[in-house]
């Protein structure tokens, strides 16, 4: 794991029931099973990332995000986990408030778009191309960008408590100016 991973992990109590929508390949999740005693489930639209979860033992449903999480009650995990994977999805709002409805507990990352770097970069005439947002404007995977300070006017049209919010960068917490100085934003929050 790397020191990124861990501070997302720190912040799920042990023996959670855990929810990560768009948990590619599963090592965030074998990880929370392995070391921190909880229970895990996974969703993932990649069919090689499903099948590098089912090597790793991870409970994994290949679904599409975008469809909603029907098949899940109010309140059935302690935990979800949206780890990269807004920015990927057309129904940003929605996808926010069904993580809220079926867990306890949520926590989300995304690349930070207002970085310095990054706003250097626009700046300059050019988007952006760095480790957070490793692709050429043309072939992302991104549907959207956000900064932290977009998310957390978000939280707040979505009526969620937001426990803790700061930036990452380079393995290590920001909280000084995280929209400004912090490649990657991470929101710790619950339903209002």
């Amino acid at each position: 794991m790397n020191a990124r991973l861990d501070i997302i992990a720190s912040r799920v109590p042990p023996g959670s029931r855990v929810l990560d929508l768009g948990c590619g390949a599963g090592a965030l999740l074998a990880h929370l099973r392995d070391k921190r005693g909880c229970s895990v489930q996974g969703v993932e639209i990649d069919p090689d990332k499903v099948v590098a979860c089912a090597r790793r033992g991870v409970d994994v449903l290949q679904l599409d995000l975008d469809q909603g999480l029907s098949m899940f009650a109010d309140g059935s995990f302690d935990v979800v986990l949206l780890i990269d994977s807004l920015p990927n999805l057309r129904n940003t709002e929605s996808a926010l408030r069904e993580a809220a409805r079926v867990g306890r507990m949520g926590i989300a990352t995304f690349a930070n778009f207002a970085y310095w770097r990054i706003r250097m970069q626009v700046a300059s005439g050019r988007l952006p191309v760095t480790k957070e947002l490793p692709y050429e404007w043309y072939d992302t995977p991104n549907l959207r960008v956000a900064t932290h300070a977009d998310f957390a006017v978000l939280t707040a049209k979505c009526a969620l408590r937001v426990r803790e919010a700061f930036g990452l960068h380079a393995g290590r917490e920001v909280h000084i100016l995280p929209n400004l100085l912090a490649s990657e934003a991470m929101f710790v929050f619950d339903p209002g």
